[in-house]
This record gives structure tokens, sequence and C-alpha cells, in this order.
């Protein structure tokens, strides 16, 4: 039984992985809950407190990361906070819309749209397009390492 829930928290842990790259699907809390799940039906037996609190700090950092990243990459080209919410709803609504192509592109329609909406001109606009895309990208890309450091340190203390 404890192989099976061992290898059921792998098949979950890189779900999830996968799923980071929808905004809206919380991955790092399914990796919490998944190696909850593995230590109640095993006892609490195999994952040590500071893994736990490891855990739990990753867990709050993922969830902030990608918000942290957008907003320093649309300051960093002179976007506005309207770019970076325009990116941000352009990403959940590409979800739904022309999946998977709409994740691509919906953020950086959303970002520009947010850009005009703040009354940049278009060279201001598009330069501010670039930041928050690059932000919300470079923000993904945190929460994948996060996401994987989690699912690693929780496969060290099972296997």
């Amino acid at each position: 039984m404890e192989v099976f829930l061992d290898w059921l928290f792998v098949v979950v842990w890189v779900a999830a992985l996968l799923a980071t790259f929808i905004p809206i699907v919380p991955a790092g809390f399914i990796i919490l809950g998944a190696a909850f799940l593995h230590e109640l039906f095993t006892s609490f037996s195999e994952i040590s407190l500071p893994t736990w609190v490891a855990l739990g700090v990753l867990t709050l950092l993922s969830s902030l990361v990608d918000n942290i990243a957008a907003a320093i990459g649309a300051r960093r080209y002179g976007g506005s906070r309207y770019g970076v919410w325009g990116a941000f709803i352009g990403g959940i609504a590409g979800v739904f819309v022309l999946p998977p192509w709409g994740l691509l592109l919906l953020p950086l329609v959303g970002a520009f749209l947010g850009e005009r909406l703040a009354g940049r001109n278009l060279d201001e606009a598009l330069k501010g397009t670039k930041g928050a895309v690059l932000g919300l990208l470079g923000g993904i890309l945190g929460k994948f390492l996060i996401h994987l450091l989690m699912g690693l340190l929780v496969i060290r203390a099972i296997f």
C-alpha cells in the first residue's frame, strides 16, 4: 500500500507541475495537499517537521512569485499596473479561449489593452506589454522551479 501511495504522490506532483502553466490552478497547494494525504495514510511517518516547514514556506512563496515577477517586469520596462492586470486577466481567459494558444496570446493582448487603458501611446503600450509579459513568464518559471523543489523534497523523504 505504501508503494502505491508513494507513486500516487509522484503522479499528482507531475500533474501539478504541468498545471503550473495554467494561471488559475493552485499547483503549490495541490502538491502540499498531496504530501499531506500521503502522510495521513502513512501515519505521518516519513516527512519530517523541517520538511513540512519548508513545504509551507515554498507554497506561500509560489503563491506570490508570479505577482511579484509581473510587477517587477512591468516596472522595469515602464509598464503600469493596468498592463500587469491585463496580462493576468488575459492569462486566465487564455485557459478557456483557444487553449493552448490562448495561454500564449491573450496575456499579450490583455497587457496591451491594459496599457492603452492607462493612457499610454502605442510605443509605451508595447514596451509596457513586453515588460508585463516577461514578468509573467518569469513568474511562471519561478513557480515551476518552486513546485519542482517541493516535489523533490517530498520524494527524498518518502522513497
